[in-house]
């Protein structure tokens, strides 16, 4: 998966300045930088929530087109940002459903792998935030997506949470999937084979 040469402006503010990076599957591609860096805007590029001003981001072997790629990638942000009135389980059913799966047999898979329990059959919104992280990456993953963006994933999960994320991390890198972080804390992910790519006022100042 490549980025090239992504410009993405916000009126006369340019969030994006010709930004290159290459993600491979297999390790954890880390994006750092300071608050404003542009960060999270490259991160909605990949994820084609945002169309880049210029540039162009290549997903292998799709191409460029970025509804074709879309069905193939898994989004992870800080906030669930699943329905709240419906149950864990629902929010699960409707992703399997939108990718044409099987519902019962990926409800099954997910939800023993997540260890998403009792708690999955009530309103999501009544679950604490561990559970509903849980649910979060459970929709995500539920399709085994080519490419997984997490976007400041930790946030406001306990130390067993954490140790759950990273575990999960880490079974989506053995199967080769692309993984891009963007974390303030990117301690836990240490053990993971990684690259890593500083921004600096929207560009690359660092690539290894």
């Amino acid at each position: 998966m490549r980025a090239h040469q992504i410009v993405k402006t916000f009126g006369a503010t340019a969030a994006l300045r010709g930004v290159d990076v290459v993600l491979l599957p297999g390790r954890l591609n880390r994006i750092e930088g300071a608050n404003g860096s542009g960060k999270t805007t490259l991160l909605r590029v990949l994820g084609t929530l945002l169309a880049p001003s210029s540039g162009t981001v290549e997903y292998a072997p799709l191409g460029t087109d970025s509804r074709r790629a879309r069905p193939h990638l898994g989004w992870v942000s800080h906030e669930p940002f699943c329905y709240a009135d419906l149950s864990g389980r629902r929010n699960v059913e409707l992703a399997a459903q939108f990718h044409g799966m099987d519902v019962r047999a990926a409800w099954g898979e997910v939800s023993e792998r997540f260890q998403l329990g009792r708690a999955a059959e009530r309103p999501l919104g009544t679950n604490s935030r561990g559970q509903r992280q849980r649910v979060a990456l459970a929709r995500a993953l539920v399709h085994r997506p080519a490419v997984v963006l997490l976007d400041e994933p930790t946030t406001g999960l306990d130390r067993q949470g954490v140790a759950q994320l990273v575990r999960v991390v880490e079974q989506e890198l053995a199967r080769g999937a692309i993984v891009a972080l963007v974390s303030h804390d990117p301690e836990p992910f240490g053990a993971c084979p990684q690259a890593r790519f500083v921004l600096e006022r929207g560009r690359v100042v660092d690539g290894r």
